[in-house]
């Protein structure tokens, strides 16, 4: 089964951008297909696949943090090739 994962990270304390930064970097690193925009992350695949990356990667970005935010939205089918037609 085919999904597309969209992740906020939202560290809630200063020096915030490291965080984040390494968060896309090892999604990026994973092979898998990821894109980002100013706001959130994407990241497409197989549900066993990402699920297994998402699983690992979160965690270690959640305890590098103090305290902080992840949100993640999760849609059954690939949208990586999704271009707005207006």
């Amino acid at each position: 089964m085919k999904i597309s994962v969209e992740l906020t990270l939202t560290p809630l304390q200063d020096n915030y951008e490291p965080s984040i930064i390494n968060f896309i970097k090892k999604l990026r690193a994973s092979g898998l297909t990821v894109l980002e925009n100013p706001l959130s992350t994407q990241v497409y695949g197989d549900y066993e696949e990402v699920m297994g990356v998402l699983n690992k990667e979160m965690k270690t970005a959640l305890e590098s943090l103090e305290r902080g935010l992840l949100y993640i939205k999760i849609v059954k089918s690939d949208r990586s090739e999704y271009a707005a037609d207006f």
